[in-house]
């Protein structure tokens, strides 16, 4: 089955009238809406309007149903970013006794539509995480770091876009790994130290 027939089914009136709510509020389209949006958005800044829309009518007009390779790859990198962005909080390393509990599905590639041959592939996508377009292994370093390691970060349920953005921002800049100073260190070894003891 064509993966793209919903395109060919759906009115043009609708795609614009639901890219014009999802441009005025993103988060009062529906989820998977929102995903295809923030990808046609992010394709149109790095390939160009000509280049999408060519692509765009392309499926939509049943002739082929697929895009470009290189363009189906972007958009699943963006996935993968948005899956790390999601559940990476599920796979970080916040208990040195033991194993954190197994999670399903997993941030593996072929989730994703990805795989092995695609590492040393240089993708665009990158710049979602505020980098240069770079390998899809440094990506993957980039948000295992952020995402995965002993700093757990859950914040897409926020329904304001623009906490949303500044959250991206700030774990991007340093790949969530803080350098504090050793003062900082013991005040913030103080506060949980208070913390544990108003608990008990």
């Amino acid at each position: 089955m064509d993966r793209f027939s919903f395109l060919n089914a759906a009115h043009t009136a609708f795609f614009a009238d639901l890219y014009e709510q999802y441009l005025q509020n993103p988060d009062s389209v529906e989820p998977s809406w929102r995903s295809f949006f923030q990808g046609f958005d992010f394709a149109q800044a790095n390939y160009g309007s000509d280049e999408v829309a060519q692509q765009i009518a392309y499926v939509a007009s049943g002739d082929s149903g697929e895009i470009s390779e290189k363009m189906q790859k972007e958009f699943n990198v963006l996935k993968l970013i948005e899956g790390y962005r999601t559940r990476g909080h599920l796979f970080t390393k916040t208990n040195p006794v033991r194993d954190r509990r197994v999670h399903g599905p997993s941030l593996a590639l072929e989730n994703f539509g990805l795989s092995q041959a695609d590492l040393n592939t240089v993708f665009d996508a990158a710049k979602m995480v505020n980098m240069k377009p770079s390998s899809l292994a440094d990506i993957i370093k980039h948000l295992e770091n952020v995402y995965c390691q002993s700093i757990g970060v859950e914040f897409m349920y926020i329904r304001d876009p623009k906490v949303q953005e500044w959250i991206k921002n700030r774990l991007d800049i340093n790949d969530n790994q803080p350098n504090f100073s050793v003062d900082q260190k013991k005040h913030i070894l103080k506060k949980l130290n208070e913390a544990v003891s108003f608990e008990n």
